[in-house]
Parts: structure tokens; C-alpha cells; sequence
């Protein structure tokens, strides 16, 4: 049993029970995540969710939504465009249903799938492991942006070591990725988890160090809040350079949100 998979759906479940108050209206807000409004972001996650499952059941069908999106990408067409076309404008409560529908029903395909098996993607083949942890650390990095606009603070569970296994591992892609060297010294983390246990990963250092709240750390690697928005100590010339710019997710290099500009709004 692939332990990550009911992860996934745990924090969907969660996502789910904050969204399903809301009115038809209330999905049209626009979150602090680049102006995208809650319609955005779930389409965004059920389209990727749909993405994933088909890398798992069908290779034909994932290459060709994969080079469907990429020929929109070479004409133009923006990546939310893209999605509202291949759902055919589904929004609001009728849109959270079907996602809900759809990320429970693909659960039990990843669950019982060899968590070695190799799954066609938009960069590198992936894993079964680490496809449907990126489906569970997307959903929680897009989720922040929902939670902030309604004014909640997540209670956090301790599947979030999900992420911060992501972030860690891509240390070295967040250098390689802009272009740079990647340091030798890899800082170690000392991690307070939500249930209080401490995580701690890499060679101990007091000098080249990163210790605080596992949720925060993982805030900082999905680019969900800037460094300076955190609680989180960082010591360390090489820390310091990773926590400015970390990117556990791929694609082009992005920038972390400036100082103050993802918060819970009240």
C-alpha cells in the first residue's frame, strides 16, 4: 500500500471541507497567487490530478495531452487558457464536485501501484512514488493561496513531511535549474513537525543550517511565503542563498513572492 496516496487525499479531503461552504460566487475571489481565483486554482489541480492518473492507466493518452499542452504553449496559449478549454469552462460548486469525484476515484489506482513503475511526464519519466507525491505537494502549495483568502490557518498534519522530502531533494535543482553551481555544503534541517516530533535530515552543522516549523520550511520551498515571512532560522552563507531562491517544483526558475505579499488576509 502506497502510503502517499491516502497522504493526497487526505489533504484533498481537507481542501475539500474548506471549499464546501462557499458559495457559487465565492469561487470567482481572486486569491494573492498571481490574481488566480479559486475556480483557477482547482481547475488547475483537477486538470493535473486528470494528467497524473492518465500517466498511470493510459501512456498513449498522457503523451498526447502533454503535446497537446505544449503546442498550446508554442502559440501562446496560457496555461489557464489551456485548462478551462479541456474542461470545458467548468467552475464553481459543479467543478469542486467533479474534482472531488476524480481525485477520489484515482487513489486507489496509486495506492496498489509498484511505487517503482516508471510513468511518462512533461520533463523526465517519473515514478509512481514520486508522481502522486507531487499531485499531494501541489494540492497543498495551492491550497495555501485558498486558506489565505478565507482568512484560515491549516491545521497542518504530519503527511507534510511529503514536501519537505521535495524540498530537500531539490536542493540541487534549485541551483542547477538558474543556471548556477550547486554548493557542496548542503545545509542540514532540524524540523519541527505539526505533531512536535523533530525531523532532521543531511550531515549536522551548526554553521550551515536551516530549524523551525516543517510547514513553514515547506512554505518556503513551494514558494507559498518569502523566507522573511517565516519563523524559520537560518544560518549559514549556503542556507541563506537556498532559502532566498528555492524551487522544489519544475518548470523555468521563479522567483519566491516578495516579502509580505502572501499573508492570511483578515
Amino acid at each position: 500500500m502506497l502510503q502517499q496516496a491516502l497522504d493526497f487525499q487526505n489533504e484533498s479531503d481537507a481542501l475539500y471541507d474548506l471549499l464546501k461552504p462557499l458559495g457559487e460566487e465565492d469561487f470567482e475571489r481572486k486569491t494573492l497567487f498571481k490574481d488566480w481565483t479559486i475556480n483557477d486554482i482547482l481547475q488547475h489541480l483537477h486538470i493535473f490530478n486528470y494528467a497524473a492518473y492518465l500517466s498511470l492507466t493510459d501512456e498513449d493518452a498522457i503523451l498526447k495531452f502533454l503535446a497537446d499542452l505544449k503546442a498550446g504553449r508554442e502559440v501562446g496559449e496560457t496555461l489557464l487558457t489551456f485548462t478551462d478549454k479541456r474542461l470545458n469552462g467548468l467552475k464553481g460548486r459543479a467543478l469542486l464536485a467533479e474534482w472531488r469525484d476524480y481525485y477520489t476515484g484515482m487513489v486507489p489506482a496509486f495506492r496498489d501501484a509498484d511505487p517503482k513503475k516508471r510513468l511518462k511526464w512533461a520533463g523526465p519519466d517519473m515514478s509512481v512514488l514520486s508522481s502522486i507525491t507531487a499531485r499531494l505537494m501541489e494540492t497543498w502549495s495551492h491550497a495555501q493561496a485558498i486558506y489565505d483568502l478565507l482568512g484560515v490557518a491549516r491545521q497542518e498534519q504530519d503527511h507534510v513531511k511529503n514536501v519537505v522530502v521535495i524540498g530537500n531533494n531539490t536542493f540541487g535543482w534549485t541551483f542547477v535549474n538558474r543556471g548556477e553551481e550547486v554548493p557542496e555544503d548542503k545545509p542540514c534541517l532540524r524540523l519541527t513537525a505539526p505533531s512536535g516530533e523533530v525531523w532532521e535530515f543531511n550531515e549536522p552543522s551548526e554553521d550551515n543550517c536551516i530549524e523551525g516549523s516543517a510547514a513553514e520550511f515547506s512554505q518556503v520551498v513551494t514558494q507559498t511565503r518569502n523566507i522573511a515571512d517565516t519563523d524559520l532560522t537560518v544560518v549559514g552563507e549556503t542556507a541563506t542563498k537556498w532559502m532566498a531562491v528555492a524551487q522544489c517544483f519544475a518548470g523555468p526558475p521563479q522567483d519566491p513572492p516578495a516579502a509580505g505579499t502572501r499573508h492570511i488576509q483578515t
